[in-house]
Parts: structure tokens; C-alpha cells; sequence
């Protein structure tokens, strides 16, 4: 590798920019920005500022061949095309910057002698003979939904896409990121604008490493992308995919259909995961449930001692089960034999990771509809149970129940069997907030995670694992000491009906009952609100 020193105004001479579709999308947050402009504001004047490392991989004529918007200044004017291994998030978030600059520059002042038009041409995109047509010096590849974001909603270009509905996890940091930066400027004077323009493109200094041939840059993307802020399993797991479709031993168009169907997977995920805006999904907490539904019967055992060590261990374990144990080069259409050299088993091939994804994908809407039930399809019945189920667990999402409930709804459509399915659940979430030890009830975690097992695997159909809940609830309510331990419970003076975690749901509920029953049905109590006040208090 070659190592430089360099600003953005000599990174950005002559060159033009993709991240690829192995990379995660723009991920920083209001933390690493705040630390960013901070750097920025306290760097004195004349110094200059070590930012971090930019690794780039030239990119092949066979590819950019394809990039039609980009040949012009390729092939005409000699730019060179370069894919960022590393260091994205730092020299995104400059972009960004840079942008808001110009916003904020709406007398289109010069800015360090620098026109706006000449800023834009140098860092954001060059016209072909001034006309309509625009080659973006930095971005994303086109089949990417960051692509068009980028270029619509961050250098506000028009798109010659319509109905557009792209948004993901990704574009929303990156429209977070924008606003951050915008909305810091507009507390500046011009000079001191001036100032951060010319810090950021002359004094924030990157390592710069152009990658040699011989290095693999998939490899290379999961080594270094492991400093700042930390990838994902998910975000591994889609390098990592992609990596071995570039390794199968395979027709081309076969691999390369892979690798679209990960590429379209993974757009499905972050998509539905930040559709919703005000309740943003958490990438690994998806991950995990599908680990449930999909490997759990190869991976929980029903040997209790053995079961119940994975399953408390399991949020570290499955990371290295899917990226250690299960898709890895070795397993790749490697042939073990046995002494009479007989191949013994293929663990990984083209099928078994084109079925994985496939489900990957699938699974997602289910997950992102019932955790936002009025955002779908579901009946109203539905809908108002997983709200009230939600009332229960305030982080349901974290919740084993929850993954009983995606296979649930992955394997059954009858609106009556999810209906029992979801009251089964409410009535045990409820029934566990009074009582003082969870452990004291028949049944615990562990049996909504087997129950979800068993029934992703067909082991269990919906009827028997109906029936299994309808006997743990009875059981429990037939338990004569659990409920006189209750009622010990909410007569003593320590715990008490104001300490009762379930005083909330309750009261809410029973305020909900009442607005049915009245004239008006006005509704005068907001969840959202009511969970957060204090409007009583223990008196002791």
C-alpha cells in the first residue's frame, strides 16, 4: 500500500468517488457528529487536524464501463474512479458539511475565493458541456437507495425517478446529518463560515491508502470498518454474503444474481427498519429473531442443561455461529471425505445462501409490521392487542415473546389463530406483573423461545403450540399458593398497589373502557404522556 497525506481539496482533484455495495451506508449519529464539529471549531487557526485513514480501490474498466453517467468525465477528462474500502463516514460527513455550507451561502458570497459554482463542480457533481446531464464526484452506486436520496434530498437535485419510496436507517442519518450541520451554521457569522469551509477543506488532513491487487478488499473492508463506530452483525453479515457469492463455484450469472438478491435484501431491510421515523428498528435485534426462526432448531438443543446455555449465551453466540462457523470460505463448497473418499457434505453453496437471504428479506415486513401494527395490514383486533402488548413491555422489541410472534405470523394468515395467539400473550404479560418473581410462573422465556422453535421447524403445528399456551395459562391460574402470594404481595406496605408495575396498563386500560362506554368517546389520555408523569407518588 501507498500511504499520503492529504486535504479534501487534493483527494478531490481528478478523481470521483463510490462506496460499494459491500460498504453499510452512512451511520454516524448526533455523537460522532458533535465530536466532528468540535474538532472543527477548536482547531486553531494555521494547524491542522489528523481526521483518519481513506482507503480507496481502483475500479476496474469492466465496471465503470457500466457507469453511463460517468464516462464523460472518466474517459474525457481523465478523472480517476476510486471505491472508499474505508473511511466513508468521515469523508461523507465532510460532504455533507460542505453542502450545508452552500445552503447556508445563499447570497452566493465567495467563500476562501472560491465560488459557490466552483465549490459545487469540485465537490458535488460536473455537467458535460453545462447541459443537463451530471456526473456526482461523490456518492453511491445507483442500485443503492442512498443513491437517490443523496442526490435528491441532501445536493437537492431533481431525479428522473418517480415515487420514490427509498428511505432507510442510512438516509435518514444522512438528512439527520445535513440538518445537524445546517442548523449550527445559521447560529455563525459568514466569516466564521468562511472559516469552517476553509478548515474542512484544507486543514482536516486524511491517511491516504490506495489498495494493491493482491490484497482482498472484503477482508479488508471487515478488518478496518471495525474502528470508529463498530459495524453491525447485520452490516457484516451483508460484506460477508457478498464476499462468498464472489467465490462460488458457479455460472457467472448465477453469482451475479446473488449478489443482487443480497444487495436487494439488505435494501428491503434497511428500508422497512427505518420506515418508520419516529420508531427506527435496531438492525440486531432483527438479526437475532430470524436467527431464532431460521437456524433455532439446529442450534438450541432440547437437552435442558444444553438449551438453557445457549439461550443465555446466545446474543454473543449467534454472531459467531452465522460469520464463524456457518458462512465461511471453508465451508464454501469444500468436500470432506472419509477414508473410503466419499465427499461427506457441501455446508454452504449457492441454494443454501440465495434461501437464507430470501428469508432475510421476507421476514423484515413481518417484523417491521407487527412491532408498527398501525402502520399495516392487520385486522383492528390485531392491532389493538399488540398496542396493548406494547403498553406491557415498553421494550418489546427486546422481548422473547416477540419471536413467537413473527414466526407466528410468518406461518399463519387466519385472523382468529393470531388473535388467540396475541390474547394467550397479553393475559401472561399481564399476569407476570403481579407477581413478584417472574421465576415462580410455569412458564418463563425459555418456553416462548421453544414454542418458536418448534414451529418455524414444523415440529409444531399452530393448533399444538396454541394448546401449549392454553395449558401454561391454565396451569398457572390453577396454582393456589401463586395466587394467595399475590394478594400477600398487594396488602404488604412495601409493595402496595402504587408500587405494582403494572398500575399504568391498568389505569390506562380501564380509562380506555370508560371512553368506549361514554357519550362522546373523546379520547382524553395519551399513552405516550400518561407513561411519563408523575401524578402519584408511595407516601411511606
Amino acid at each position: 500500500m501507498k500511504a499520503n497525506l492529504l486535504n479534501i481539496n487534493k483527494i478531490f482533484t481528478d478523481r470521483i468517488f463510490r462506496i460499494p455495495d459491500y460498504q453499510r451506508g452512512y451511520a454516524w449519529t448526533n455523537k460522532q457528529l458533535k465530536d466532528f464539529w468540535n474538532d472543527l471549531r477548536q482547531l486553531e487557526s494555521g494547524k491542522n487536524h489528523y481526521v483518519g485513514v481513506l482507503t480507496l480501490e481502483d475500479v476496474s474498466e469492466s465496471v465503470y464501463s457500466n457507469w453511463n453517467d460517468d464516462l464523460w468525465i472518466i474517459e474525457s477528462k481523465s478523472f480517476s474512479p476510486y471505491y472508499i474500502v474505508d473511511g466513508q463516514q468521515r469523508l461523507t460527513t465532510s460532504i455533507l458539511l460542505l453542502q450545508a455550507i452552500l445552503e447556508f451561502n445563499k447570497d452566493n458570497r465567495k467563500l476562501n475565493y472560491s465560488t459557490p459554482a466552483e465549490i459545487k463542480k469540485r465537490f458535488i457533481f460536473d455537467s458535460k458541456d453545462d447541459g443537463i446531464s451530471r456526473s456526482y464526484i461523490f456518492g453511491y452506486e445507483k442500485d443503492n437507495p442512498s443513491y437517490e436520496f443523496l442526490k435528491t434530498k441532501i445536493f437537492n437535485e431533481k431525479s428522473d425517478f418517480e415515487n420514490l419510496d427509498q428511505d432507510t436507517i442510512y438516509t435518514l442519518n444522512l438528512l439527520n446529518a445535513k440538518s445537524f450541520f445546517i442548523e449550527r451554521l445559521t447560529k455563525l457569522s459568514f466569516e466564521e463560515v468562511e472559516d469552517i469551509f476553509k478548515k474542512i477543506t484544507q486543514n482536516f488532513l486524511f491517511n491516504i491508502y490506495s489498495m494493491s491487487d493482491d490484497i482482498d478488499v472484503y477482508i479488508t473492508f471487515e478488518t478496518m470498518n471495525n474502528r470508529g463506530k463498530q459495524l453491525s452483525i447485520l452490516e457484516l453479515l451483508k460484506n460477508r454474503l457478498i464476499f462468498l457469492s464472489t467465490k462460488l463455484k458457479c455460472d457467472t450469472s448465477d453469482s451475479k444474481k446473488l449478489r443482487h438478491s443480497i444487495n436487494e435484501a439488505w435494501k428491503s431491510v434497511y428500508h422497512y427498519l427505518g420506515k418508520n421515523k419516529e420508531h427506527v428498528l435496531d438492525d440486531d435485534t432483527f438479526l437475532l429473531n430470524h436467527f431464532f426462526y431460521y437456524f433455532g432448531d439446529k442450534v438450541l438443543s432440547n437437552d435442558e442443561e444444553r438449551f438453557g446455555y445457549y439461550h443465555r449465551n446466545l446474543r454473543g453466540l449467534y454472531q459467531s455461529y452465522l460469520l464463524e462457523n456457518l458462512f465461511t470460505i471453508s465451508n464454501l463448497g469444500i468436500e470432506v471425505y472419509d477414508g473410503a473418499k466419499k465427499p461427506l457434505n457441501l455446508n454452504v453453496d449457492l441454494n443454501v445462501i440465495y434461501k437464507y437471504v430470501q428469508s432475510i428479506k421476507s421476514s423484515v415486513q413481518t417484523w417491521f409490521d407487527i412491532l408498527n401494527p398501525r402502520l399495516s395490514d392487520f385486522s383492528l383486533r390485531e392491532i389493538r392487542i399488540l398496542e396493548r402488548i406494547y403498553r406491557l413491555e415498553r421494550k418489546a422489541e427486546n422481548e422473547m415473546f416477540l419471536i413467537l410472534v413473527m414466526v407466528f405470523y410468518e406461518k399463519v394468515t387466519d385472523e382468529e389463530d393470531r388473535v388467540k395467539l396475541l390474547t394467550y400473550i397479553e393475559n401472561m404479560l399481564f399476569f407476570s406483573t403481579l407477581v413478584e418473581y417472574r421465576w415462580r410462573l410455569d412458564w418463563d422465556t425459555d418456553d416462548f423461545l421453544r414454542l418458536s422453535i418448534k414451529l418455524a421447524s414444523g415440529e409444531l403445528n399452530k393448533d399444538q403450540v396454541l394448546n401449549n399456551l392454553h395449558s401454561m395459562w391454565i396451569e398457572t391460574l390453577s396454582d393456589q399458593d401463586l395466587m394467595l402470594g399475590i394478594i400477600k404481595n398487594f396488602n404488604s406496605y412495601s409493595r402496595g398497589f402504587y408500587s405494582w408495575d403494572g398500575i399504568r396498563y391498568f389505569l390506562y386500560e380501564y380509562e380506555d373502557h370508560l371512553r368506549k362506554t361514554s357519550k362522546t368517546k373523546r379520547e382524553k389520555l395519551n399513552w405516550n404522556s400518561f407513561q411519563e408523569e408523575d401524578d402519584f407518588e408511595v407516601i411511606k
